[in-house]
């Protein structure tokens, strides 16, 4: 019986061939996401072979971005969003300016209108959200100050081009295009031409504080109280499909009803849903299809990539990728440094910006339906998103190289010794250089630690949290290696050793003195990034006692066969724990014990 399956295709070719590729490009110590995109490439429209549905492809890649910042909405809060208002507003918009000055430039060199510049500059101005949360994310770096600038400037730019998307049609005609009446239909994000312009601009704020106003009155009472009431009914299938309905639903009518972009409605539903208790379980459960249609997002992106643009459009693609990856990240360097903040916050953010993706794609659809833009700026767009996201993972390795010198510079012209310090520079205003000696934490590799014979907790949450108090309790030495800053200052605040950082980087596992420690404690759930710190440990002290979590048997294996000396499974604990309680005593060698 034969059926035609456009959307069962697309998934499968975009997964099957992604995972091809991505898998390769890792054997080779590439990003895996070159693979995805080289996967995007080969099922797109611009080379042999079969070719999947790219309305399809998008789609798809859209959930993805409202799943992804749904996930990063749940473990950023309100106070954390306004506590970066003072950097990211006006960081975001002076680099967008700057960058759409540098994009309309390059289009007065191309011969382009008035109008086509300023679509392509703004195309050029804003970063993907899904690049840009994936990098913070593989560096565990979202909980930190520097992941809470970045992620508020994300959301700064996704506002302004709410905004842009709204203005373009009823500009068009002023700006040379087509008018909006003949090329957009009704529509919430349709305003009648007859407001005026400021009319236009005063409606679309006024839509976008009202979404703001329901999310912070209903939607603070009503998506908890979904949550527990579900939760309530012992169904882990129902809980999943909640979560999932809340995500979908919110981004969704935050669009057709407020006019806000799916990303951001989907970032709110987050952001109100991690003031419940079950927002750690929440996001769990959301975890896998986050990660399955981030990879379909960017196999969407190379469909639209047509690899002989290069050698067409060879130089305008130089200067436009130039524009992206050298303008943009500059224009960020200067700012955040001109606020006052520390070098490695500067770096890791205009690495980070150094990119473009969705909003890019829609504004340069929008320019071209308008007839604003030529299509070789839409190609122009393109290449220049395919080559920025490939190059980004080597923009942060650039970043690490250059700063070490870039500090070094920075302490020879800094001020006198004897200057005095005001604190670590997280507030406008405050001098980076002057704050060098309270922000060597953040700026260079941490200092190691005087501490000897001492116990290295890696994690403090709910797990390490417990065993980080037993072991204060019994007066042992030990320190703890953590990157969440909140967690950081709590640490501090009760008087226990820190090193600030993800314990898979070699310079922050050396900071907590491996060699002279007698034991390692694994408390973190990741068994993938838990081998990775015990091999290192035993390279740097083969005697240490090397004890881990595991959630499997399959993980228990992995990290005993690497070193670890004992594995703690969590259910086989709770097993042991509900023999010991029915049966009265320990259980023997024949029931369940702990690995």
């Amino acid at each position: 019986m034969p059926h035609d399956t456009p959307l069962i295709a697309t998934i499968v070719a975009g997964l099957g061939l992604a995972f091809v590729f991505g898998a390769l490009a890792n054997r080779f110590r590439i990003p895996p996401l070159v693979g995805y995109l080289v996967a995007g490439v080969l099922v797109g429209p611009n080379t042999p072979g079969f070719v999947a549905d790219a309305g399809l492809a998008n789609e798809l890649a859209e959930i993805g971005v409202i799943l992804l910042m749904f996930g990063v909405g749940l473990h950023f809060s309100l106070k954390d969003l306004l506590s970066v208002r003072a950097i990211a507003v006006p960081g975001a918009i002076v680099q967008i300016g700057f960058a759409t000055a540098l994009g309309a430039g390059l289009s007065w060199m191309l011969g382009w209108s008035m109008g086509a510049g300023l679509v392509f500059g703004l195309a050029l101005s804003v970063a993907s959200t899904v690049v840009l949360l994936r990098a913070l994310q593989e560096r565990r770096l979202i909980e930190t100050e520097r992941g809470r600038i970045a992620v508020g400037w994300l959301i700064v730019e996704d506002l302004a081009m709410v905004l842009a998307l709204v203005l373009l049609p009823a500009l068009a005609g002023v700006l040379g295009g087509q008018e909006q009446a003949d090329v957009h239909s009704s529509g919430l994000l349709s305003l009648p031409a007859s407001y005026g312009i400021w009319g236009v601009v005063g409606i679309t704020l006024a839509k976008v504080a009202a979404f703001v106003v329901v999310m912070l009155v209903v939607g603070r009472r009503v998506i908890p109280w979904i949550l527990h009431y579900v939760a309530h009914t012992g169904s882990r299938e129902l809980f999943r499909l909640a979560v999932l309905a809340i995500a979908l639903g919110v981004a969704f009518g935050a669009a057709k009803l407020f006019g806000v972009s799916l990303a951001l409605g989907a970032f709110f539903a987050g952001m109100i849903m991690s003031e419940s208790e079950l927002s750690h379980r929440a996001a769990e459960e959301s975890l896998p299809l986050r990660d399955a249609f981030s990879v379909l997002f960017f196999v969407s992106v190379g469909m639209l990539f047509d690899p002989f643009s290069l050698f067409s459009n060879g130089l305008p693609i130089l200067a436009t990728l130039a524009i992206i990856v050298i303008g943009k990240s500059l224009a960020a360097f200067v700012i955040v440094v001109a606020f006052g903040y520390p070098l490695a916050t500067a770096l890791m953010i205009s690495a980070s910006l150094a990119q473009i993706g969705e909003f890019s794609f829609i504004l340069a659809e929008l320019g071209v339906g308008l007839k604003l833009l030529p299509e070789q700026g839409r190609d122009l767009i393109l290449a220049g998103a395919i080559l920025s996201i490939v190059l980004n993972p080597l923009m942060f390795l650039v970043i690490d190289w250059m700063k070490p010198w870039l500090e070094a510079r920075a302490a020879r012209t800094g001020p006198p010794a004897d200057a005095k310090p005001v604190g670590p520079a997280t507030e406008p205003g405050q001098v980076a250089s002057v704050a060098a000696a309270t922000s060597k934490e953040e700026d260079g590799p941490p200092p190691k630690t005087a501490l000897t014979g001492h116990a290295i907790l890696i994690g403090y949450g709910r797990v390490g949290g417990l065993v980080g108090a037993a072991l204060k309790e019994a007066a042992l030495p030990f320190l703890v290696i953590e990157d969440a800053d909140k967690t950081l200052a709590k640490l501090k605040a009760d008087g226990v050793e820190t090193v600030a950082g993800n314990a898979a980087n070699a310079e922050v596992f050396a900071a907590a003195n491996p060699e002279g420690a007698s034991r390692l404690i694994l408390a973190i759930p990741n068994a993938f990034e838990a081998g990775q710190i015990v091999l290192r440990a035993r390279s740097a002290n083969p005697k240490i006692n090397v004890v881990a979590r595991a959630h499997s048997d399959a993980e228990v294996e992995h990290l005993k066969g690497l070193g670890a000396d004992t594995v703690i499974m969590g259910e086989r604990e709770i097993a042991r724990g509900i023999v010991e309680e029915v049966l009265g005593h320990k259980p023997s060698a024949t029931e369940p014990s702990a690995a």
